[in-house]
């Protein structure tokens, strides 16, 4: 890409971080899809046994998908008006 247009050393080296960059954040989101396809796995698996591990579950999606705590509002407030 970069070492295309630009020939040297440098760019060369830039180039390649960028390829192992792109390789590294491939490998971190197909890791984290492997573990949630085996986790709704098992989760198929042991449906309708405890309800101790239903409660696990949920506990370990609440963690992989926090919920959004809500923003505080930027800007002029007249008196007596509330976020």
């Amino acid at each position: 890409m970069l070492a295309g247009i630009l020939n040297s050393d440098r760019t060369i080296k830039v180039n390649i971080q960028i390829v192992r960059i792109f390789t590294q954040i491939r490998e971190m989101l197909l890791t984290d899809k492997e573990i949630l396809l085996k986790l709704e796995q098992l989760e198929k698996k042991v449906t309708g046994h405890d309800e101790n591990i239903q409660m696990i579950f949920g506990a370990l999606k609440q963690l992989l998908n926090p919920p959004q705590a809500p923003r505080r509002r930027i800007g002029f407030r007249r008196k007596g008006e509330e976020d």
